[in-house]
């Protein structure tokens, strides 16, 4: 299963990325997630459990999350949940007028024998990933249009887990 969900941002691509980065902030700032807990932090990034909602439905996993400033891409790979395995690149490009391309690319090739292949492009794909990624940019595309031109409403930090969410122990 292969999707990539995109939007256009005007605001500061230093500010998009860190709400992106930031992922121990987005309870707080995206309404659609329950929790995310930062379990342990290493030189080469951050085990995350992040929760979230579709709908009514919980859902639920954990993810490596690697971020690059240089590159500007914000990696995550599921280690755990029904999408253990999937791939996540976030990628912020210079468009036109100024504004930042965001487009979050998701890669799942879900093992499970005879049915994994269907389940992921028919169920996982279109019914959980793609509308949990479009919320995601939506509201980071909100926030960041509605702030004044350069500032952040989270804390800013050199590497996401330095300003930790109440309550998580990282």
């Amino acid at each position: 299963m292969h999707t990539e969900t995109a939007v256009r941002i005007r605001g500061p691509v230093d500010t998009i990325f860190r709400y992106a980065a930031q992922v121990e902030h987005w309870p707080r700032i995206l309404p659609h997630y329950r929790g995310v807990h930062v379990l342990a932090i290493d030189g080469g990034g951050r085990l995350v459990e992040m929760k979230a909602r579709r709908g009514w439905i919980p859902i639920w996993w954990w993810a490596r999350q690697t971020v690059q400033p240089r590159e500007r891409r914000i990696r995550f790979t599921h280690v755990r949940g029904v999408t253990r395995g999937m791939e996540v690149e976030w990628r912020f490009e210079p468009a036109p007028g100024g504004d930042v391309a965001v487009s979050i690319v998701h890669d799942l090739d879900l093992a499970w024998p005879l049915v994994g292949h269907a389940v992921a492009r028919s169920i996982i794909g279109p019914l959980f990933i793609e509308p949990t990624a479009r919320a995601t940019l939506r509201h980071i595309k909100r926030i960041v249009e509605a702030e004044p031109r350069g500032g952040a409403g989270i804390p800013v930090c050199d590497t996401p887990g330095e300003n930790r969410a109440e309550g998580d122990q990282g």
